[in-house]
């Protein structure tokens, strides 16, 4: 089940909003038209550690928002490669796309609705094993 929404500050609502002013948001709707398009790209989970491990989208990559400027050139050396990115709820993943497209990749995504929207939409995902003893 997914963690409740969560309540932001104004200021961080406010540089979510100025980030969308600049890269490109799709919903769930739009990534699953895409992925039977087979057009969907990578998906890259920007979400904290804790969260990866819990459970994540199936064929996802973890490069959370803390070290995705760090690692992707490393991950993606293609700046042309289409990347759509999430987060819980797409507030983490629109800042990381912004920052991601300043550093020169030309084909990033984020994902509205994030996580949550991944996991209510039915689409393949995977959870950390528990050791049922």
């Amino acid at each position: 089940m997914s963690a409740p929404v969560k309540h932001h500050s104004e200021g961080f609502l406010a540089i979510v909003q100025d980030a969308k002013t600049r890269i490109h948001v799709i919903d769930i709707e739009e990534y699953k038209r895409l992925r039977a398009a087979g057009d969907a790209g990578q998906l890259v989970d920007v979400r904290e550690d804790h969260e990866w491990e819990a459970a994540h989208a199936a064929g996802a990559i973890h490069l959370s928002k803390g070290v995705i400027e760090r690692d992707i050139e490393k991950t993606f050396p293609d700046k042309n490669v289409k990347l759509v990115l999430y987060c819980g709820g797409g507030y983490r993943s629109a800042l990381a796309t912004d920052n991601v497209q300043k550093m020169g990749y030309t084909n990033v995504i984020s994902l509205e609705g994030g996580w949550r929207a991944i996991e209510a939409s039915g689409l393949p995902i995977e959870r950390a094993e528990t050791d049922s003893v």
